[in-house]
Order: C-alpha cells, then structure tokens, then sequence
C-alpha cells in the first residue's frame, strides 16, 4: 500500500474539482480526501495499491486537465485503517 499527497494548482476551485476527485475516486479501490487551501490550490491524499493509485491519479488528472496548471506530489506514510474517499471542508 502506498499514500502519495498532490497539490493541484490552477483554476480548481469553484469548478466541482472536489466533487470530481470524489467521483472519480468511487470508481477505484482507493481512499484519501480532497480539500480546497486558502491559496486557491486544492490538496489531496490517496492511498491504495500502486497500480490504483497510479490510475486514479491519471484519471483524475485526465477528467479535469483542462483546469490544472500545474501539480505537486509527494510520497508519505498510509494511514491505518482509513476508509472511504472523503470531501473534507
């Protein structure tokens, strides 16, 4: 199981980014959550199998190219015992 954490940078808040990475993120064995930042970016964390992660990283990135400019990711530690992928306020 891996975790990576993305921050995606452009015009991603207001558009359903969030309600996307959710949907999106329902079509593959995976959990994490999804927040918008004060600095007008949106964070994620995902964790899963490699090959899902992977995936649902290039799906998501392939639903809503058109809004990212420009992405950050960075391996971290899987959380024990998550479940679900959540919209967090």
């Amino acid at each position: 199981m891996i975790r990576r954490g993305v921050r995606f940078i452009g015009r991603v808040q207001g558009v359903g980014f969030r309600a996307t990475s959710k949907y999106v993120a329902d079509g593959f064995d995976v959990s994490g959550w999804v927040r918008n930042q004060p600095d007008g970016s949106v964070a994620l964390e995902v964790q899963g199998g490699k090959d899902e992660v992977e995936a649902f990283l290039n799906a998501l990135h392939d639903r809503l190219k058109d809004n990212i400019s420009s992405s950050q990711g960075m391996d971290m530690p899987p959380v024990e015992c998550e479940r679900g992928f959540v919209i967090r306020r």
